[in-house]
């Protein structure tokens, strides 16, 4: 089914449909010619954009003596970011927390764009939350590799002892390969359904009551960024464990 094009894709198409036709042809992606950006492209791209320049704000303004309330906000994330990685993770796990906090603000900024009209959070596609939930696995099983070595890491997969190593490795090997697809469908689903929600009763109330479900949709905008870098944690702190 076609989905309805926004104004930013529709920009996009007008203005930059030659570059995109020929990066998705070279990847032998199929598309549409005349509309090669998606909503979703169209989405997440201006969310990185909006990202760097936050943090290039943020850089500018960096203090010591005088932070300021964007300086006091990010300070919070990251404290409570590092908090939760090392409880989650116990050796070293401040080696890690600037990969969580990259998905905690990606993730959060994605769910949040959406509140505001005229946009539409990139989560609610289910390809952005998969291209989120494959960089986590990549990420876990190269810090797993890294900190074991090959050996010790894989022998995590055959579990504790040598009589039933021949069914645990299966269901080892498929234990890991579901939770790229559950990490998409938990933020998948969330975000999809508080978007459908919040627009539905915006055009049966439009006045007071869609503002008491754009504030849940903060809610669960913040809870589920919290819920998938935890999961990245649990997993980051599973594979890197040389006790398990």
């Amino acid at each position: 089914m076609q989905e309805h094009e926004n104004w930013l894709a529709a920009l996009l198409n007008h203005a930059l449909a030659g570059p995109a036709n020929a990066i998705l042809d070279a990847a032998k992606i199929g598309h549409e010619s005349a509309h090669p950006w998606s909503n979703w492209m169209a989405m997440e791209l201006l969310v990185a954009l909006l990202i760097v320049v936050v943090f290039a704000v943020l850089r500018a303004g960096l203090s010591m003596d005088r932070p300021g309330k964007l300086q006091h906000i990010f300070e919070a994330i990251y404290a409570f970011l590092k908090d939760q990685t090392t409880e989650t993770i116990e050796h070293h796990g401040d080696r890690y927390v600037s990969f969580f906090g990259t998905i905690f603000i990606f993730v959060l900024f994605m769910n949040l764009i959406g509140v505001i009209p005229g946009f539409e959070s990139p989560t609610m596609f289910p390809m952005v939350p998969a291209g989120c939930a494959i960089a986590v696995f990549l990420y876990y099983n190269w810090m797993g590799l890294r900190e074991l070595g090959p050996a010790k890491y894989f022998a995590q997969f055959l579990g504790p002892m040598p009589a039933i190593a021949i069914l645990m490795f299966p269901i080892e090997i498929i234990s890991h390969l579901a939770r790229p697809l559950s990490l998409t469908i938990r933020l998948f689903a969330n975000m999809f359904a508080g978007e459908k929600v919040t627009l539905a009763f915006m055009a049966l109330v439009p006045v007071v009551i869609p503002a008491l479900f754009m504030g849940l949709h903060v809610f669960v905008s913040f809870l589920q960024a919290y819920i998938f870098a935890l999961m990245a944690m649990i997993y980051v702190g599973t594979a890197v464990s040389h006790e398990h």
